[in-house]
């Protein structure tokens, strides 16, 4: 199997990547038995079936903060062959899930406990629905018999979690834990990829009943791929065809359907100029001369004909409106979920079907036909994206101290090989990194994505950190976070030292949310004032040593504030391979070059 493919691709051919052939399970396969074979005649526990029916469905990951009355379900996991990763939050351990499922194309598990712990998953869950990734949350509940009565961290549950799931159950029997488990773990990758939800009340999951009772059920086969019409196809490469100035716009859609080899072949083949939303970076490498992402603006205001693949037309696409778009657009829309095609702005051409078969489809369709390299729209481009290249650069070379934001990650820029995966949040930090921070390879960038969630940093770069370990080995981690960002979930630097991950996490920082202020001007501004009162809200306390959060997990923090520093560590860092932090101090009032358009205006609207 290719080493981008993942573990429910089935295995037809030995190589060098995926030689661990228990996670290459064939889609048709039939029941298994157990890693531990039951007796019949035995008694089972709830959590034991729980466990046990997660294995027999292809779930090789679960993240957690266990207590009552989910510790018997983590630790029985684990007995099965699960892989536990015990996080210092549940909304991280949300995170860390859905990016697993993002990576895989599978989902992953989450186990938080009754009350509080399913209601800390809610960010975490509703990320995982608006970016479309598959994971199952299992939620411990209070005892049935103490409902209404004031219980232990008694809660609606079911109700809380209804608006962020596609699936939500509470199972009446331990009988019916893997039927209600199949299809959690069915539904989050069948049509729309999202989270679902399994609510386990403690006296379900402490109930014995005769393991002859229970039936477990297998892995669900991969989902359909659809395929339009193919009289719409037709029409969308003659569309396509007609353009003055066609457009792609590959999504992080196309980045989870696995579709990179079919989009790179139908760039390559038809000459359209390729613009990628943030998570669809590496679908279509960053060094092609098809990108013109240095042009996004020229490119999104100018094409008379624009196609789709894999991304919606929301706020990071301005909705497909003016003064962003053309009046004039038509639209070539290729989506798997019916209730997206034609939102925002009525496509022209709607297609809905797998993204894969669908492009391999449009490169026969519109075999022979290449968008001329001498046309004025690729000039106006090429002009566009050198003169925006050029200042870009001069802002990376300007050495002075302290240092903006593109200088900063210039120095980082040789480290990011074509196999680094890079996590990336925060504001200007994101966004900046996005421009200077390459991606070669599909699915190898994630960041705040369609939500715009802070936080998620760390929980998405312990997923893709054990993901490496397993599929792609000898590929570096790099978390590149602004400082803010860092604060929601900075703990989990202890769970990235505890299973040995070596992430390598890069605090951009400015001394507060989108700028701060240096530490003499911060002391004048409070000048004995109560802070409250005086200290700006997007103020940071100043020069926090981030860096030193590794003496406390028994590791080593670098601080960098020039280019040579930032080099240093980053050489050092790698070198080690070992988890650290690189706390890289820049000018607290740096922002981004001047934008034609403000990413996040009313103007959009």
């Amino acid at each position: 199997v290719h080493k981008y493919h993942t573990m429910i691709f089935p295995c037809l051919s030995p190589c060098t990547i995926c030689d661990n052939k228990e996670f290459l399970l064939p889609t048709n396969s039939s029941p298994i038995v157990s890693a531990k074979d039951m007796d019949m005649d035995e008694e089972v526990e709830g959590f034991r079936v729980v466990a046990q029916s997660l294995v027999q469905l292809g779930v090789k990951y679960m993240f957690g903060v266990v207590g009552i009355p989910v510790v018997e379900v983590a630790v029985a996991a684990q007995q099965e062959g699960i892989e536990y990763i015990g996080m210092r939050n549940e909304q991280a351990a949300c995170y860390a899930a859905q990016a697993m499922g993002y990576l895989t194309g599978w989902p992953a598990a989450c186990l938080a406990v009754s009350g509080p712990g399913v209601l800390h998953c809610m960010g975490g869950l509703a990320n995982a629905k608006e970016n479309c990734w598959p994971m199952v949350l299992l939620g411990g509940a209070c005892e049935t018999g103490h409902e209404g009565i004031g219980a232990f961290q008694e809660w609606p549950q079911m109700q809380s979690v209804s608006a962020c799931v596609k699936y939500n159950a509470r199972p009446a029997s331990v009988e019916l834990i893997p039927r209600h488990l199949e299809r959690a773990v069915r539904s989050s990758v069948y049509g729309r990829p999202g989270p679902t939800y399994i609510d386990l009340p403690g006296d379900l999951l402490n109930t014995r009943v005769m393991s002859s009772s229970v039936q477990f059920l297998p892995q669900p086969p991969m989902p359909p791929a659809i395929l339009p019409e193919q009289k719409s196809i037709q029409e969308a490469c003659a569309l396509l065809r007609s353009a003055a100035k066609p457009l792609v716009i590959v999504g992080k859609g196309a980045a989870y359907s696995r579709a990179e080899e079919e989009i790179r072949a139908f760039a390559t083949q038809t000459n359209v100029p390729v613009l990628a939303t943030p998570m669809g970076k590496g679908v279509i490498p960053d060094d092609s001369p098809l990108l013109v992402a240095a042009a996004r603006s020229t490119a999104l205001g100018g094409t008379d004909t624009v196609l789709l693949l894999g991304a919606r037309l929301n706020w990071m696409m301005h909705f497909g409106i003016a003064p962003r778009w053309s009046n004039k657009l038509r639209i070539i829309q290729v989506d798997l979920c019916a209730e997206e095609l034609h939102n925002s702005v009525q496509s022209t051409v709607a297609l809905q079907g797998d993204i894969r078969a669908t492009v391999q489809a449009m490169s026969t369709c519109i075999s022979g036909w290449s968008f001329p390299s001498s046309a004025p729209w690729w000039q106006t481009l090429r002009d566009k994206k050198n003169m925006n290249i050029k200042a870009t650069q001069a802002l990376a070379d300007d050495p002075s101290e302290p240092l903006n934001y593109y200088a900063a990650f210039k120095p980082i820029v040789p480290f990011i090989t074509k196999d680094t995966y890079v996590v990336s949040e925060g504001a200007n930090t994101m966004d900046i990194g996005r421009t200077m921070l390459p991606n070669f390879l599909p699915r190898h960038r994630l960041d705040a994505g369609t939500f715009g969630t802070m936080g998620l940093g760390p929980g998405f770069a312990i997923a893709t950190a054990l993901y490496v370990k397993r599929f792609d080995p000898g590929a570096k981690v790099v978390c590149v976070e602004g400082d803010s960002a860092f604060g929601f979930s900075g703990m989990e630097i202890e769970t990235i030292v505890r299973y040995k991950l070596p992430i390598v996490t890069v605090i951009i920082n400015n001394n507060g949310i989108y700028s701060g202020f240096e530490s003499e001007l911060y002391k004048d501004i409070l000048d004995g004032e109560e802070p409250s009162i005086a200290s700006p809200p997007t103020a940071l306390l100043p020069v926090v040593r981030y860096d030193k959060m590794m003496n406390l997990v028994g590791k080593e923090g670098y601080m960098a504030s020039t280019p040579a520093q930032i080099k240093k560590a980053m050489e050092t860092a790698l070198a080690k391979g070992e988890p650290t932090i690189i706390n890289v101090m820049i000018n607290p009032m740096a922002g981004r070059k001047a934008q034609q358009h403000e990413w996040l205006t009313r103007a959009k609207l």
